[in-house]
């Protein structure tokens, strides 16, 4: 057994070689050898090199094997010697039975280049068996007046061997009245006859015992004996005649049992006991008296066991019909066998590769396989095919052999497997068919990249977050299976090398989970972007990426900055008001700023408390401070509004200043803060400084070119009105006189005139209507509600 299956892998290997390598060209060369049945396993046959004109050395290099006809491995070839060797005891009786020769059919199988090569080996007989008579004693009843050399018919001896080592020869056991005569057969076998050499008297010698000896021709001849009893019987001259000296006929493989064959018919003119017929056959073998059965009164021919086509064609039936004397007459019956598709289609599978690759090569072999049917003819023919639109082929190669290919490029993803049915057909009737199935795998290679569910993610994150937070997710997929399909997620260097991205986010390598690291701060950074790889495990690895961008999310957590007035613990901020103001006087604005955006940085204005409730209002959406009403002598010449500025965030932040207001209506003493009060006021903060600095030196310029103008315009009037002179202030003026034009301070110029009384122990501030010529024609009746120049300190 295992040298069968060992034997079985090489013819595989050996197919499936052949189909791999598409050799285009295969010789066909014809050996023969002989040897005798019966010789031990491991004989030797002869030797295939010399017998193919080959080198020893070529049968190894091109892996040479043997191949039976009917799969059944009788022969080894020794690669290495190039010796046929016998595998198992041959049997040619077994084999062949009575044909003869016997020969045995094998194919050699070569490669590069592939070769095929018949083998016949001829198995001899040698003399194995012994004659055997069907009947140890035989009976023979002849008529007292049989004339001298009258023949009558012996049953003749079976021997398994062919050849000379048949039976050759018949002797008789010394007798005066009888001698052998020996006949050939239609089959070419010897039979005997036995021969009158002398009238028989029944009354002397009523019966003759004879001892009948068969002989084959071996060395040394091997025999049998049969006992010829010669029964003596009264006159009966004629002998039956058959109407025909053979009878032909047709009987097909799948009749049933006990179905008529023929029916023969002889005729003997005798009467009486003389003239009834008993039918028997005559020199049969067993198979044949196990198959047909012949009635002895009717002669009727019956089936009495199936035929089968595949293994006997044809029978021959000697046939005798005998009187009641005792006299015989033959003829022979020929049976033909016809062939019915009784045998289904056989498939064989040589080789199979049941994995395939999706990036193999086209015509890759799958499957190596070969067909057979019992049946002949017709019924014999047979047809292969497999299910339309599969990507597979299938190509005959030798003889009945079959390939099983594919026809193009296999894709995993589309169709991880196949399930291939091969259909053979025979062209009987009716007809017979088989059905293998195949399953093939495509095993995945690596050739799909990862794919992202979206081009671009936007994440977004509210300001002050927490470390490690989880930010949002990225997802891709791929379409290839195992480790081809393990996706590795990983951050790509940014385009902006400003952009310290692995300081603000991660991202977890095996779910796209992405985190931010530290707190972000909207005020700082509001958005940035960066890409996510996305790659596979295959080789090569493959790999995709996707745009990123966060998005952070502003939280109130700045408070309005008040820029206006300042509120830096220096002096106070002081607005001047003249007592004559009428009500929407616009007496300051004041104005903040919020770092944060959005409605976050919706200010709002409101007056929490005042001196004087009711006397001042300050507009919500601008800050601007404007009186409620007519001032009054009453109304204190000090005032201190308190205001809260508060942004639209959840929660709302906010932020209060003081504004100090001074109600004036004389200009007995100048109220202008010290130089270095002013200086004292300068905030570290570089944007109010800058600013600060920008509207004191343009109003410090501004009120110094207006009370030049007006000292000069004095200067030359004679009042007897003023008591004392009116100059003007030399030096350097204080620069809190500001002009921020549209942000909510004085929207236009205005001339101040200061005049000193060196008899009053006190100062004096006069307003006075604006003088410049330069400035646009204004409403006279408005004329008080014009805003005037924020800053001005007094001590």
């Amino acid at each position: 057994m295992g040298n069968q299956g060992a034997g079985n892998l090489r013819i595989r290997q050996v197919l499936l070689l052949f189909v791999l390598l598409e050799m285009s060209q295969a010789g066909s060369e014809s050996g023969r050898f002989s040897v005798a049945e019966e010789m031990q396993k491991g004989s030797l046959v002869g030797n295939l090199a010399k017998d193919l004109g080959l080198e020893v050395g070529e049968l190894f290099s091109r892996e040479a094997q043997v191949v039976s006809n009917d799969n059944k491995h009788r022969l080894l070839l020794d690669i290495n010697t190039g010796d046929l060797l016998l595998s198992e005891v041959l049997d040619r009786e077994e084999l062949c039975g009575s044909s003869e020769p016997c020969v045995l059919h094998f194919q050699v199988l070569m490669k590069n280049p592939l070769q095929f090569s018949r083998i016949e080996l001829q198995v001899k007989d040698i003399n194995d068996h012994s004659p055997v008579f069907l009947e140890k004693e035989m009976l023979v009843e002849i008529p007292e007046n049989s004339p001298v050399g009258a023949v009558f018919l012996l049953e003749s001896a079976k021997d398994l061997d062919v050849g000379k080592n048949g039976v050759q020869n018949y002797t008789l056991s010394p007798n005066l009245y009888f001698y052998l005569k020996l006949q050939d057969s239609n089959e070419g076998r010897k039979y005997p006859e036995l021969v009158l050499d002398q009238a028989l008297d029944r009354e002397k010698e009523p019966e003759l015992r004879l001892t009948l000896t068969a002989l084959d021709g071996g060395s040394p001849p091997r025999s049998g004996t049969a006992v010829v009893r010669v029964s003596v019987l009264d006159v009966n001259d004629n002998a039956p005649e058959f109407d025909r000296p053979v009878y032909e006929v047709q009987v097909p493989e799948n009749s049933p049992l006990d179905s008529l064959v023929v029916k023969v018919s002889a005729i003997d003119l005798d009467a009486g006991v003389h003239g009834e017929l008993s039918y028997s056959f005559s020199q049969v073998s067993r198979d044949i008296r196990k198959t047909f059965e012949i009635h002895p009164i009717s002669g009727k021919v019956y089936l009495k066991e199936f035929l089968d086509f595949e293994l006997i064609q044809s029978y021959t039936i000697n046939i005798q019909a005998i009187d009641g004397g005792g006299l015989s007459g033959k003829s022979t019956i020929l049976v033909r066998v016809v062939d019915v598709n009784d045998n289904p289609p056989e498939i064989v599978l040589t080789s199979l590769t049941s994995t395939i690759p999706e990036n193999s090569s086209p015509e890759m072999t799958v499957a190596v396989f070969s067909l057979r049917d019992q049946d002949s003819g017709d019924n014999g023919k047979m047809v292969c095919s497999i299910q339309d639109n599969l990507p597979f082929l299938l190509k005959p190669t030798f003889k009945n052999f079959y390939t099983l290919v594919t026809e193009g490029a296999l894709d995993r993803e589309r169709q991880p497997e196949y399930n291939i049915t091969i259909t053979v057909t025979d062209m009987g009737t009716p007809r017979l068919k088989t059905q293998h199935n195949i399953t093939v795998l495509v095993s995945d290679v690596n050739d799909n990249a990862p794919a992202f569910t979206q081009t671009s993610y936007t994440l977004f994150i509210c300001e002050n977050n927490s470390p490690a937070l989880h930010i949002g997710s990225v997802s891709a997929t791929d379409a290839d299976a195992g480790a081809n399909a393990q996706v590795t997620y990983s951050l790509l260097p940014p385009q902006d090398p400003q952009l310290l991205l692995a300081s603000l986010v991660s991202i977890n390598a095996d779910n796209g989970h992405l985190f931010a690291l530290r707190a972000l701060d909207f005020e700082a950074l509001q958005a940035f972007e960066f890409l996510v790889g996305a790659t596979d495990r295959g080789v090569p690895a493959l790999s995709s990426q996707a745009l990123v961008r966060v998005q952070v999310l502003d939280a109130n957590d700045n408070s309005p900055f008040v820029l206006y007035p300042l509120q830096n613990g220096s002096a106070p901020c002081t607005e001047l008001v003249p007592r004559a103001a009428e009500p929407g006087y616009l007496v300051s604005k004041v104005v903040a700023v919020d770092g944060d955006s959005g409605q976050n940085a919706w200010l709002s204005y409101q007056l929490l408390k005042a001196t004087e409730p009711g006397l001042f209002g300050v507009w919500a959406h601008n800050g601007e401070v404007r009186t409620a009403r007519l001032l009054s002598e009453r109304d204190a010449a000090k005032q201190r509004l308190l205001l809260l500025v508060k942004d639209n965030g959840e929660p709302p932040r906010s932020a209060s200043v003081t504004l100090h207001v001074l109600l004036v209506d004389g200009f007995s003493q100048p109220y202008l803060p010290l130089p270095e009060a002013a200086a004292d006021a300068a905030q570290a903060d570089p944007l109010t400084v800058y600013l600060v600095i920008a509207l004191a030196s343009v109003s410090s310029l501004f009120l110094f070119s207006v009370l030049a103008f007006i000292a000069v315009r004095l200067c030359r009037k004679s009042r007897a009105a003023w008591v004392g002179g009116c100059t003007v202030p030399e030096g350097h003026l204080p620069g809190h006189l500001v002009d921020v034009s549209g942000t909510g301070t004085l929207s236009q110029s205005y001339q101040y005139e200061v005049c000193l009384r060196g008899d009053t122990g006190t100062n004096e501030f006069k307003f006075l209507k604006p003088v410049i010529s330069n400035l646009p024609p204004t409403n006279p009746g408005r004329e008080e509600n014009h805003p005037f120049l924020n800053g001005f300190g007094f001590n």
